[in-house]
């Protein structure tokens, strides 16, 4: 039996432990309050929790269909060329390249084209599918979220700046072409950063699907059926159930993160006051990113102050970020080189924090998903710098 003394120690320890409780739950308290009071001061509490309902239910309606949509189509594109070895030829072909310049196998460029595209998310239908990942070490996985998100929304962005010599009277093929490689530049840094820690973590040698799911694709191979018709009709609706349920495991991570993005980014409303209605906000990051321009200036070249809450905007949408840049043209407070640095930087962070968490969670590598922000962080940096002097150096050509 216990004696009195360890009795009296054991409650002493209890109370220890209960006190540290409370001080962490009094802590998040106090920090949440905080963060709540950010919001709710300037906005007021009504519209604060009605722009939160309003924004969560216009990004669900907006972003995230249309996000389940594209991991449908990708999802049975994906499973279509596995089925039919398109897949090992990209892995046969392009190894050569991807893995001096990325560290990773050729099959990660399908992940590109994927993204490039379409969105971000699109590389989680090719990296879900075992047929995909059996070319990858499991420390090459989470790499797949900075290396897919480098290039998401890409034909988009490209396409937008390209059309905007309209606005300008002027082409800006060239602008768009270092804005592209800068984009490439980025997703090189932001990768072979984030492999860095997956390394330390996950070791070089462990393959990303064990002995027993290669064995198991060894036999589903064996039993295959033969028809065309039917490995295509297969092939395109096994990869589309696999987009719907992609796209369902996506949702609470978007709307969260984004919506606080949203209103980190966006002002009042067009009128200046608040409404409560969707997409308003408290402008945060845009006033951080003028108190910055000091050091943005020779490293993205900006021709104003102005230009500073394009690339600050993508961080929660690449979408809303080029809805700004036509008027910066027409007012004069951005030009070619401009273009170049939005291009690199829109492509390359893609709206990054508001679906890296989600995206990471999705491959089961949620230990990692600080430490990818972060390498994704500096990898869009390194985008818009090299756009900039690119477009520097082949403009004096």
């Amino acid at each position: 039996m216990a004696t009195f003394d360890e009795k009296r120690e054991t409650l002493r320890q209890q109370r220890r432990e209960t006190g540290k409780k409370l001080t962490k739950s009094a802590l998040f308290l106090v920090a949440f309050c905080a963060f709540m009071a950010l919001f709710m001061v300037p906005m007021g509490m009504t519209n604060a929790i009605n722009t939160m309902m309003n924004t969560a239910y216009r990004i669900l309606l907006d972003t995230v269909f249309y996000i389940m949509a594209i991991a449908v189509l990708a999802g049975a594109l994906s499973e279509m060329l596995t089925e039919f070895g398109v897949l090992e030829l990209f892995n046969f072909l392009l190894s050569p390249l991807m893995k001096p310049l990325y560290g990773m196998p050729g099959a990660a460029a399908l992940g590109v084209v994927s993204t490039y595209f379409s969105d971000n998310p699109s590389i989680l239908a090719l990296a879900k599918e075992q047929q995909y990942r059996r070319y990858f070490k499991a420390y090459q996985i989470p790499a797949l979220t900075n290396l897919g998100t480098a290039f998401g929304m890409g034909l988009i962005v490209t396409s937008y700046m390209a059309g905007l010599s309209a606005v300008t009277g002027t082409r800006l093929g060239l602008a768009v072409l270092c804005g592209n490689l800068g984009a490439v530049v980025g997703s090189i840094v932001s990768t072979r950063l984030l492999l860095r820690s997956s390394k330390k973590l996950y070791g070089t040698e462990t393959l990303a699907l064990s002995p027993r799911e290669m064995g198991q694709l060894t036999d589903a191979e064996r039993q295959r059926k033969k028809g065309f018709m039917l490995r295509l009709l297969d092939s395109l609706l096994n990869g589309g159930k696999n987009g719907v349920e992609l796209g369902l495991g996506i949702v609470p991570g978007v709307l969260v993160i984004c919506t606080v993005v949203m209103m980190l980014t966006y002002g009042p409303s067009a009128s200046g006051a608040y409404t409560g209605g969707a997409y308003e906000g408290i402008g945060l990051l845009p006033k951080l990113g003028d108190r910055l321009q000091f050091l943005f200036k020779p490293l993205f070249g900006f021709t104003s102050s102005a230009c500073v809450s394009v690339p600050i905007t993508a961080l929660g949408s690449a979408g809303a970020s080029l809805g700004m840049v036509p008027e910066l043209l027409r007012e004069g407070a951005a030009g070619a080189n401009d273009i170049a640095v939005f291009t690199g930087m829109c492509m390359c962070w893609s709206g990054y924090l508001s679906t890296h968490v989600s995206m990471m969670d999705m491959l089961h590598c949620n230990e990692l998903a600080a430490k990818s922000i972060l390498c994704h962080t500096l990898g869009g940096l390194c985008a818009g710098v090299a756009a900039h002097w690119l477009f520097v150096l082949l403009s004096m050509v």
